[in-house]
């Protein structure tokens, strides 16, 4: 694999992830439009979805390094069954996960945003639930587009995921900026599109794909050796999801007992974060199909070099976007509507984050997608479960609360949090043990 090649995989999942982040950005701004008490109901509940989605989009993730795998080492009928496993497994863990949250919805808000207002979990409630009964097609979409990545059709995966988000732009502008339907318009819109989604997803992988050749009784029959390939890898990375936005939705609580302007300013920071993380991310998606073929076909040697051009490549974006979006920090911001009480307050944060994941972010996020691409799932999940938990939880409530530094405390907890995870996982890719895990 050349760099040509490598950058024909980036470019599509750039421009998603691009789309993806606009779409994030304009929803939380719109919502904003309903009031502080909504935009507050739609973070607490999206930082519960992110817990739950991350489940089934680590299976999916799976699926993606199987399909590499097999990709790499020129075997396709293994590469059609690795991609109906990935499908069947992720619909049926989302359907499971939305059913259960649907029937504790109301435990899991008092237990978890208990010190929210009525009105605040009023909205919550009705966003919950209609992101549950989403869950299903958007774990279609996702597993279809972690095959597709896999096999290296990212334009392919990049039209499949735009499809979606394009029609949920378009329902959020009707139903919440033109009929201002607030928080039901905007579960209505992320159903429909969903679903859509999931329609469209499973029309190409049948009738439009001219590579995998699958048929829908592909689905309903796929070998039990393949589904182990796959949960090898997405079990331990999504026991990891768990643990690890677990933590991400304790710190969420630590938030909302700070009040609803806390609430309110961590939604909007994270928002603009996630701009600024943006090529990072998508860098993060790419090595996973980078890496895993040149597993498959036994180049360590590529791989190595291919991980350490990445890392580099992740803090040079990160600085780069810093350096282009901060000076405008205050046009970005408005577009938000935030109290005044709250706007320097999300400034330090940004500024701050901005400076520190230079050097931080790409060893904590990058490397360990690479790592569970070369079959190196369990440890790269336990050092993530267990960093999280005793710097980002136990550190972020003594800064945040007991020492009374608010969310600026929650936050340097976190990037704490990186650092510590990121030399770990240096020193493993210094050693020989990420590579020696025979999956396929």
């Amino acid at each position: 694999m050349d760099y040509r090649q490598v950058l024909a995989l980036f470019l599509p999942i750039l421009i998603d992830q691009a789309f993806i982040v606009s779409l994030n950005l304009v929803n939380t701004a719109m919502i904003s439009s309903s009031g502080v008490a909504a935009v507050s109901a739609v973070n607490m509940v999206d930082s519960l979805n992110i817990f739950m989605i991350n489940v089934f989009v680590a299976v999916a993730t799976g699926g993606t390094v199987v399909v590499a795998q097999y990709k790499g080492s020129g075997n396709h009928p293994m590469v059609s069954r690795a991609t109906a496993g990935s499908v069947t497994s992720v619909a049926g863990i989302a359907v499971i996960i939305g059913l259960l949250i649907m029937a504790l919805h109301n435990q899991v808000l008092a237990l978890l945003f208990g010190a929210a207002t009525d009105e605040v979990l009023s909205n919550a409630r009705t966003y919950l639930i209609g992101s549950c009964i989403s869950y299903v097609g958007l774990g279609i979409v996702q597993a279809v587009c972690g095959a597709l990545r896999g096999v290296g059709k990212t334009r392919a995966s990049l039209f499949l995921s735009l499809n979606m988000n394009l029609l949920y732009v378009l329902l959020n502008v009707v139903l919440i900026y033109f009929l201002h339907m607030g928080v039901w318009g905007l579960t209505l819109a992320v159903n429909i599109a969903r679903f859509a989604g999931a329609v469209i997803a499973l029309v190409y992988l049948f009738k439009w794909d001219a590579t995998l050749h699958l048929r829908i009784r592909d689905l309903f029959h796929f070998p039990l050796s393949m589904l182990k390939k796959i949960m090898f890898i997405g079990v331990p990375f999504a026991m990891e999801q768990m643990f690890f936005n677990g933590g991400k939705l304790l710190t969420q609580v630590f938030i909302v007992s700070l009040g609803t302007y806390a609430i309110a300013a961590n939604a909007i920071a994270s928002s603009i974060a996630i701009v600024l993380q943006m090529p990072a991310t998508a860098l993060s998606l790419t090595i996973v199909t980078v890496v895993g073929q040149c597993m498959g076909r036994g180049n360590i040697g590529d791989a190595r070099k291919f991980i350490k051009a990445f890392l580099w490549l992740g803090s040079g974006s990160l600085a780069l976007f810093a350096l282009i979006l901060m000076p405008f920090y205050y046009p970005i911001v408005s577009i938000f509507n935030p109290p005044d009480e709250i706007v320097s307050d999300i400034f330090w944060l940004l500024l701050i984050t901005s400076v520190l994941q230079v050097p931080l972010w790409s060893v904590s996020f990058i490397l360990p997608a690479a790592f569970r691409a070369a079959g190196d799932s369990k440890f790269t999940s336990l050092v993530s479960m267990l960093t999280m938990w005793l710097f980002r939880v136990i550190l972020g409530y003594v800064l945040g609360i007991t020492l009374e530094y608010g969310i600026l405390g929650v936050w340097l907890a976190m990037n704490f949090e990186w650092g510590v995870r990121g030399v770990i996982f240096l020193l493993r890719l210094r050693g020989k043990m990420w590579y020696r895990h025979k999956l396929i």
